[in-house]
């Protein structure tokens, strides 16, 4: 699904399609997608297709042909597949998508995967013939080992997410600090000024008193001033 998913999402900004490789690892007694894209070079020329599957065992030299398919009709050509291979790629016959599912995937699904495109692209003088060949490696793991990898990246992401979290607050606390510092130094400039401004203030005040004191005294001692 995921492949399909990619292949059509991509075909906007790609003439129609897009190639993606397959996945390689397979869970034991589920299914699994055998992906195999291959686009034409000019989307605007007709094709027809046909795709061949082939699997060699892991620890076997040769290949065993085991799908064929030719629209409308997918043949499964191999004992140990038999019932097992579903057809999941291009609904035409100008086939891009040669993706099947292999159902109750069995460790002994283990190995290598050839897909073989043969296409045909009717050119206005000729026909022009192309084969594109694509390889998959594919291991099958218990799904207990899958599980495991699955608790195991949770546990990882909620610790990240734990450990975002306290450098967050770490970064606020220092923030608040530091805003705590810049205000009572600003507060504290602000009292030495007001303290400045009235000892000024007092001094003033005290100089007019002594002036004035000064000249009654004068005043005193010269009468005749008066």
């Amino acid at each position: 699904i995921e492949l399909k998913m990619a292949f059509y999402i991509a075909s906007p900004c790609h003439g129609g399609c897009a190639e993606v490789d397959s996945r390689t690892q397979a869970v034991a007694g589920e299914r699994f997608l055998l992906g195999c894209i291959s686009c034409k070079r000019r989307e605007e020329v007709s094709a027809r297709a046909t795709v061949d599957w082939h699997f060699k065992p892991l620890g076997e030299e040769e290949f065993r042909h085991i799908f064929h398919y030719d629209h409308p009709i997918g043949d499964i050509l191999h004992e140990d597949f038999s019932s097992r291979l579903e057809w999941h790629g291009t609904q035409s016959s100008d086939i891009q998508m040669g993706a099947i599912y292999i159902h109750n995937v069995t460790y002994n699904d283990t190995g290598t995967y050839r897909c073989t495109i043969h296409r045909t692209l009717f050119l206005s003088q000729y026909d022009e013939h192309v084969t594109v060949e694509k390889e998959v490696e594919l291991s099958v793991v218990a799904v207990g080992k899958r599980a495991c990898a699955s608790v195991i990246s949770k546990i990882m992401m909620y610790v990240l997410i734990v450990v975002l979290q306290l450098w967050l607050i770490v970064i606020l606390v220092l923030c608040y600090k530091k805003t705590s510092e810049e205000y009572d130094a600003r507060e504290a400039r602000k009292a030495l000024k007001a303290q400045a401004g009235i000892y000024i203030s007092s001094e003033r005040l005290e100089n007019v008193t002594l002036r004035h004191a000064m000249c009654r005294v004068f005043m005193v001692l010269n009468p005749e001033l008066q």
